[in-house]
């Protein structure tokens, strides 16, 4: 047993050589279907082999790689190729074209950064993100300005009118008449009808004596804005100053267009069946101040503003626990939710007045009850007529 020569089955007396036929049978490609991954070729060490060559008992014999058959198949055709080590890579060739690596590259980012500015900015895209970014700088470093009220002509300008500019044209399509009686320079107070449930009447007032007569308008607001806690940061930077007689005056003597909306929440929180009749315009203590300093007054009427929040109902127990004058209700809020609080888009007709002069008075006429009294009734008045002629005027609510 020891003497007898061991020779593996299958191998028809050649260890290593399979059939020994140089083509190989058919089972045989029959199983090469996924050939595995080319595998390192054994290494024989030198004290695991005997003398003479033939392997140790128990071991088994080293096998030569046998040669990789041709595909015989299409199938067999598309079998692709093991990767090499990287080790037995060979490197790139010096001038040859690399091949595309992971990222973006720098060219397509400024090309894409190109494209949105020019979307965003238009074509002359580079000085107004220039302006943009020197408007940014300056904010961040405080470096810009707003008056003794808290008013900040930059971000009026830029942002507010910005935003409500769009709803302005488009949505109530303000047509505005009169916007000659505006004088360009000095002092003067708009005196205005309110309503619309919302006082949004004001700013579209605000915007269109900003986009015609190229002027800011510096509103007197209740005391109710400056008790909400955002509103009144807006309302401050956006001009508004709080309604008393001697913030009034002072602006007027400095030069602005200060508007006055003398009806109050009676006026924007009165039913729909009594729309366009004014209510009572207060103690005339706008007139006072218009005569103190001698600036005009200009009756201005606002047609459209009625119908964007038809006020049908009211919850005035919800309104005290609140703290606010009325909790309206809308034949779409709170029916609707939040969607009820979309305005209407009805047409809207902004007439500014022939100014009533002040600088014909007296130097105490503004103590005169009377005389204050006959200002006031022909103020209001000259409103409520033009109210009733643009009514006749306009076509339809929403047309």
């Amino acid at each position: 047993m020891g003497d007898a020569e061991i020779i593996p089955i299958g191998t028809r007396g050649k260890p290593g050589r399979g059939t020994g036929s140089a083509k190989p049978s058919s089972s045989a490609r029959g199983l090469v279907a996924k050939p595995a991954a080319k595998r390192a070729p054994r290494t024989k060490t030198p004290s695991a082999a005997t003398p003479d060559g033939a392997a140790p008992d128990g071991a088994a014999p080293d096998v030569e790689p046998a040669e990789t058959p041709a595909p015989a198949s299409s199938r067999d055709a598309t079998i692709p190729a093991p990767r090499q080590p990287l080790h037995q890579q060979v490197p790139p060739v010096a001038g040859a074209h690399p091949e595309p690596t992971v990222g973006i590259p720098a060219v397509d980012w400024l090309a894409g950064f190109t494209t949105a500015a020019v979307e965003v900015f238009g074509d002359n895209w580079e000085p107004r993100l220039a302006a943009f970014l020197a408007f940014l700088r300056r904010r961040l470093t405080g470096d810009y300005t707003v008056d003794e009220y808290g008013f900040d002509a930059e971000i009026t300008q830029r942002f507010f009118m910005t935003a409500i500019r769009p709803v302005a044209e488009k949505w109530f399509r303000i047509e505005v008449r009169g916007v000659e009686n505006i004088p360009p320079t000095g002092g003067a107070l708009v005196v205005s009808n309110h309503s619309g449930t919302i006082p949004i009447d004001g700013m579209m007032t605000a915007i269109s004596i900003h986009d015609h007569a190229h002027r800011f308008l510096r509103p007197l607001g209740a005391d109710l804005v400056f008790k909400l806690p955002v509103v009144s940061e807006l309302a401050r930077k956006g001009g508004v100053t709080l309604a008393c007689n001697d913030d009034a005056e002072r602006m007027l003597r400095g030069g602005e267009i200060v508007g006055v909306w003398p009806e109050g929440f009676k006026g924007i929180g009165k039913p729909y069946s009594e729309r366009y009749k004014l209510q009572r315009f207060g103690r005339g203590g706008f007139v006072s101040a218009a005569i103190r300093t001698g600036v005009p007054i200009i009756p201005t009427s606002v047609v459209g503003a009625e119908e964007i929040y038809p006020l049908v109902g009211n919850i005035p127990s919800l309104a005290r626990l609140l703290g606010v004058p009325y909790i309206p209700i809308t034949p779409f809020f709170p029916l609707l939710g939040p969607l009820g609080l979309i305005p209407l888009p009805s047409k809207w007709i902004i007439e500014f007045g022939e100014p009533i002069r002040t600088d014909e008075y007296d130097e105490g006429a503004a103590e005169d009850p009377m005389l204050v009294f006959n200002v006031t009734d022909q103020v209001r008045e000259t409103i409520q007529q033009t109210l009733y002629s643009l009514l006749m005027q306009r076509k339809s609510v929403f047309g």
